[in-house]
């Protein structure tokens, strides 16, 4: 891969509104190919709706293709890759939360993630390249926490610094080392096979 308009990014929200001034919705913006699945909002947790648009979007689009996923779009992002014939170019995986306590008040009860499969969180190697970005304030996730996920899953690790859970409530809008890292995986060439048979269904 020599640029980016060589990949198609496909943009997997966490769970959240629709924001402008997320760095998701900024680097939408910025990049000449993108796919964006809609923000489902903090209360909808249906896991399986959100991996019927992972993987509908990817199937979608001709050529490779690199996920930038963020918190909660992250575990649905993992959650996915067990399952799929599909594959990517690689992932971009930024502030996976852990699930080790609640997530607030606006949010669902552990319990219901639980339900709808969320947790637990698969840690088996991904079957791409990625990177995983983790804050070392995150409320949502520790760092050491989210260092484990990125070594189960087999990613290189992005140290974000002090980033709260690197959303616009932490204080963050854009974020520059984005559109590098995105750049970073187009540009890897372990990946050579781009999309599998299109007999092959989600499992």
């Amino acid at each position: 891969m020599k640029d980016l308009h060589e990949v198609t990014v496909v943009m997997v929200p966490g769970l959240r509104e629709e924001t402008p001034a997320h760095w998701q919705s900024i680097l939408t913006s910025e990049l000449p190919n993108v796919r964006s699945l809609p923000a489902l909002g903090r209360t909808n947790i249906d896991l399986d709706i959100r991996m019927t648009q992972i993987e509908e979007a990817v199937r979608a689009i001709k050529g490779p293709v690199v996920v930038v996923a963020h918190s909660g779009g992250v575990i649905a992002t993992v959650h996915w890759a067990q399952r799929t014939r599909v594959a990517i170019h690689g992932a971009l995986l930024a502030t996976p939360p852990l699930f080790a306590g609640p997530l607030g008040s606006e949010f669902p009860a552990l319990a219901e993630f639980q339900r709808h499969g969320w947790t637990p969180v698969p840690r088996s190697p991904l079957p791409f390249p990625s990177i995983v970005a983790a804050s070392r304030n995150d409320p949502l996730g520790s760092y050491e926490g989210v260092c484990e996920l990125a070594r189960a899953w087999g990613a290189r690790l992005f140290d974000l610094g002090h980033s709260g859970h690197l959303n616009p409530a932490s204080g963050f809008g854009p974020w520059p080392a984005a559109s590098q890292l995105v750049r970073e995986l187009a540009q890897d060439t372990s990946m050579l096979k781009v999309q599998s048979p299109a007999e092959d269904r989600i499992a």
